[in-house]
């Protein structure tokens, strides 16, 4: 039979996988002397840079610079193509190129003459028509909600157009959907999870696009801006611990080497970051803008994430190895990190190129309808800017597993929770050196100490006590 001892270490071990134990003082002293001057440079530079709303201009009225409102399709109607002129056989009547037989096709068939009722702004309730050609890839229907530009210096009957369709509703839908997902399985972590996006995102729209917009360095603000957006998330999503803090040092080092990987091939590479029209309407727009910083600034803040995952997963891996066997030093944790990151590396290196390759499915296509040879796509300006994001932001992924595995082995076996004085096997156990680890100590007030996983390593009886 077992005495009522066990089951302080039964229920000690049920929870042998929750937080972590606090670290010893003079641990987190050193921690926070690092950290410390970081955020309060972080803090600084947020306040120096603070952009105060993104400056006025005179709209231009092309691509997204124009000025929107909402509509509703309220009536549609089939008409010839030929009675409102919506296409045109090319004058020479050859049909035998692409465009000549799209106009014909235009000609022959039934286009949908559209009615649409602007349902914002001050010319609320005001109609106009849509016509839309038989082969256009937008249709619409009756009741379906649509964006519309509005040019006030046009035409009276050319003020209005469509624009786009209005998905607020299945966006919404769609975001509810991943809001409850993440707060049903992750619970409190998933909400904090949720408010860190919300904060992440507050920091890109209201501090480094506005701030880039004023004409700051552009490096400069997104440096700032992600170490605003990583101390917030990982803290808030992870806890103010030296676990936590082990994963924000290694995460900082890999942004850092990014950096200056990306600095250096984006000018060797004369890589411009002008290269479509949203780009170029930008660079019209605010000409002081420095295209390829805002190029590396990119690459930096869409390398974050990833990396808050990397760096996490390795410190977290590290301290329950440490847990798991109090024994290992630090070459013995790190060697078994390693092995946990080599993994990681495999899949998270993959992921992050097949992004990149997914976002531009639609321009490899075109180079493949070309028949252009694999070098002269892959030197474009178009592709060999997602090439070098993709590199650089996987180099400094590579880099963050051995990096923070090296900082949190050193963390986790320099610290000495609990010692004053004490031996090494008291620190380790709470218990008094050469006293079994779960024996109960002196006094009737003390609760009996637990080793790590429930007191799992008394010596000899195993934990268990016969009976006298």
């Amino acid at each position: 039979m077992t005495s009522p001892q066990q089951t302080p270490d039964s229920h000690g071990h049920s929870h042998s996988h929750g937080p972590a134990a606090p670290v010893s003082k003079h641990l987190r002293k050193v921690i926070a002397a690092v950290l410390i001057p970081f955020a309060t440079a972080v803090v600084v530079g947020l306040a120096v840079l603070w952009p105060g709303g993104a400056p006025a201009h005179e709209r231009t009225g092309v691509g997204f610079d124009r000025q929107t409102e909402q509509g509703q399709v309220v009536k549609i109607e089939q008409v010839d193509c030929k009675d409102v002129n919506a296409a045109q056989v090319p004058p020479t009547g050859d049909t035998s190129t692409p465009e000549g037989r799209e106009a014909q096709r235009a000609q022959t068939g039934d286009c949908v003459k559209a009615t649409v009722e602007v349902t914002s702004g001050k010319n609320k309730g005001r109609t106009f028509v849509e016509v839309v050609q038989p082969d256009a890839p937008r249709q619409f229907h009756v009741k379906q909600g649509v964006v519309v530009a509005y040019a006030p210096d046009a035409p009276r009957d050319l003020q209005y157009s469509v624009t786009d369709v209005d998905r607020t509703v299945p966006m919404a839908l769609l975001a509810g959907i991943f809001a409850l997902a993440v707060i049903v399985v992750g619970r409190l972590r998933g909400l904090m999870a949720l408010v860190a996006l919300v904060i992440s995102f507050a920091v890109l729209t209201l501090f480094i696009l506005p701030a880039i917009l004023q004409g700051s360095n552009p490096l400069v603000v997104a440096v700032v801006g992600a170490s605003a957006i990583m101390l917030i998330a990982l803290y808030l999503c992870h806890g103010l611990t030296a676990r936590t803090s082990v994963a924000v040092l290694g995460t900082l080092i890999s942004l850092l080497l990014i950096g200056l990987l990306g600095s250096l091939f984006i000018g060797w590479a004369s890589l411009t970051g002008n290269t479509d029209d949203n780009t170029g309407l930008i660079h019209g727009l605010y000409p002081e803008i420095d295209m390829s910083g805002l190029l590396l600034a990119g690459i930096i803040i869409g390398s974050l994430g990833v990396l808050d995952d990397v760096t996490v997963t390795q410190t977290s891996a590290v301290w329950e190895l440490r847990q798991a066997d109090p024994t290992m030093g630090p070459r013995a944790l790190y060697r078994a990190g390693i092995r946990i990151g080599r993994d990681h590396i495999a899949s998270v290196v993959n992921t992050l190129v097949l992004a990149y390759a997914g976002a531009a499915l639609p321009l490899l296509l075109l180079f493949t309808i070309a028949e252009s040879s694999v070098g002269t796509v892959a030197t474009s300006e178009l592709v060999a800017e997602e090439i070098v994001r993709t590199l650089v932001g996987s180099i400094g992924l590579v880099a963050s597993v051995p990096v923070t595995t090296a900082l949190a082995a050193l963390v986790v076996s320099a610290d000495r929770p609990g010692s004053s004085g004490g031996t090494g096997t008291e620190a380790a156990t709470g218990a008094p050196s050469g006293a079994p680890s779960g024996a109960p100590t002196e006094g009737p007030s003390k609760a009996p100490a637990r080793a790590p996983f429930g007191g799992l390593r008394a010596r000899g009886g195993g934990g268990r006590r016969r009976k006298a």
